[in-house]
């Protein structure tokens, strides 16, 4: 399909659907639980598998006021940020799928020493169009690797 092709609707429910993708990392590295949750509905479901794709759950949420001790296990990290790379979209009316990319480094300190955790992560995401705003109705985060290394100042 050429740019050209694209109605100014879809292009509108892309650059929001793209807007709360950022909107989520932004809200993660500044440790805003409450703005997080609003990301999401009310019966939402959020999955998360540490060990990658093709493994087994190692957490499964539902319901909004489930995700707040994810969000809060943020807080054990000196720093954060989080890196949204590329992303697909399947538009269906007021439904949408995607799958985005992300590198998230974590600073923290272990034995008075420094460290970073790099994680390369992939949301494999449900979207929802409620009264002309786009939320997370599913998110499914895949752990495909981790890396901790020592962080000098």
């Amino acid at each position: 399909m050429s740019a050209t092709e694209i109605t100014p609707t879809e292009q509108a429910d892309r650059v929001a659907i793209r807007a709360l993708v950022d909107a989520y990392a932004r809200c993660a590295d500044r440790r805003d639980a409450h703005g997080q949750k609003s990301l999401f509905t009310e019966d939402t479901h959020f999955v998360v598998y540490m060990d990658g794709d093709g493994t087994e759950p190692t957490q499964e949420l539902d319901g909004l006021e489930a995700l707040t001790p994810v969000f809060n296990e943020l807080n054990k990290y000196e720093a954060t940020t989080h890196f949204n790379g590329q992303s697909t979209i399947a538009l269906d009316g007021n439904r949408a799928t995607g799958e985005s990319y992300c590198l998230a480094h974590h600073l923290f300190t272990d034995d008075g020493k420094r460290k970073l955790m790099v994680a390369s992560l992939r949301y494999h995401d449900t979207f929802v169009k409620l009264d002309g705003a786009w939320l997370f109705a599913e998110r499914k985060l895949y752990v495909d690797w981790t890396e901790t290394r020592p962080s000098l100042p």
